[in-house]
């Protein structure tokens, strides 16, 4: 049974995400009111008594990424003020995640910049899943729970691919990832030797692997402009794979990414719903979308108890 002091509110970057979880839970979202003054300044209103309670803010911040991080920022400062209990900020989709280090001079650590400002806010702990880099976590001073996209792709991946399967990483920094999924479904590993010419903008010069006459899975956290993938997805079928499908824990999908997407060579993008699909990427027959709303609300739920969460990373199929 749940306890009585229990909240769950959730923001506009999401709140069919936040819906589902609820129900998972067995209780009702929240209410809340998050909305713009006529300056676009965000108006945010808690519609119900949180004094002494376990409050949990659904809100990825997703695009556009500035708004909806206010968003949060203003609702957990309005909870705070309330005197909620404690207060986690859910956060499905952490955005400024790529901006994790120095990479030129002059330049800022974004994500740091953004755990300080939730932490500033009032956020007691974060719940996530797929971070970026797992590093992110020592950025913040509280607790950081980061779920991972695992349980519900790989028994999705086990289902639909019978034949001898590849799971390839698009470049060098998903390789732990692929390697991880490649183990887990026992299949083989490649790699794409990809060079970015601009942010945005890359191009798969090479395919470490091989992938002759095999079914290929692209494995990443994220899925952008769709450059990456429909450029990976050629260079793999011109390596003699039978088919190339891509499977991606956060569709951003953000500029020309779904007509690429059509148009790519891929057969399927498999994401999950950690992100608000666009119509466009809704009507695409390409796009497959799970639901990550049962793992969420396990979570929650085991933080609300104070249990741990460790037997979420399990994997059954």
């Amino acid at each position: 049974m749940l306890n009585n002091d229990l909240r769950v509110f959730t923001g506009n970057a999401n709140p069919e995400l936040a819906r589902k979880i609820c129900e998972e839970l067995g209780i009702t979202l929240g209410q809340a009111l998050v909305s713009t003054f006529s300056d676009g300044e965000i108006r945010v209103e808690i519609g119900e008594n949180v004094r002494g309670r376990d409050v949990f803010l659904i809100q990825p911040t997703s695009p556009p990424v500035n708004q909806h991080l206010m968003e949060l920022l203003i609702m957990i400062d309005a909870v705070k003020r309330a005197s909620a209990r404690r207060i986690t900020a859910v956060i499905p989709y952490f955005g400024y995640a790529r901006q994790d280090r120095k990479v030129a001079p002059r330049v800022p650590i974004s994500a740091k910049l953004v755990a300080d400002l939730l932490t500033t806010a009032g956020a007691d702990r974060i719940l996530t899943m797929d971070l970026h880099v797992g590093q992110i976590q020592g950025f913040f001073d509280i607790p950081v729970d980061n779920l991972y996209g695992s349980p519900v792709m790989i028994p999705y991946i086990h289902e639909n691919f019978k034949n001898d399967l590849v799971i390839v990483s698009p470049d060098a920094g998903g390789v732990a990832r692929a390697r991880a999924y490649a183990k887990r479904l026992g299949a083989s590993l490649g790699l794409i030797d990809k060079r970015r010419d601009a942010p945005g903008k890359a191009k798969a010069m090479h395919l470490i692997g091989d992938v002759l006459g095999k079914d290929v899975v692209i494995m990443d956290d994220i899925v952008d402009t769709g450059g990456t993938l429909a450029e990976a997805a050629k260079v793999i079928l011109g390596h003699g794979a039978l088919s190339v499908n891509a499977c991606c824990t956060h569709a951003v999908l953000s500029g020309p990414a779904v007509s690429r997407i059509s148009e790519s060579a891929l057969k399927n993008l498999v994401v999950t719903d950690t992100i608000r699909l666009s119509d466009a990427a809704q009507k695409c027959p390409k796009i497959v979308q799970l639901s990550v709303a049962r793992t969420f609300a396990r979570a929650i739920l085991n933080i609300h108890r104070e249990e741990s969460i460790s037997s979420l990373f399990e994997i059954h199929f």
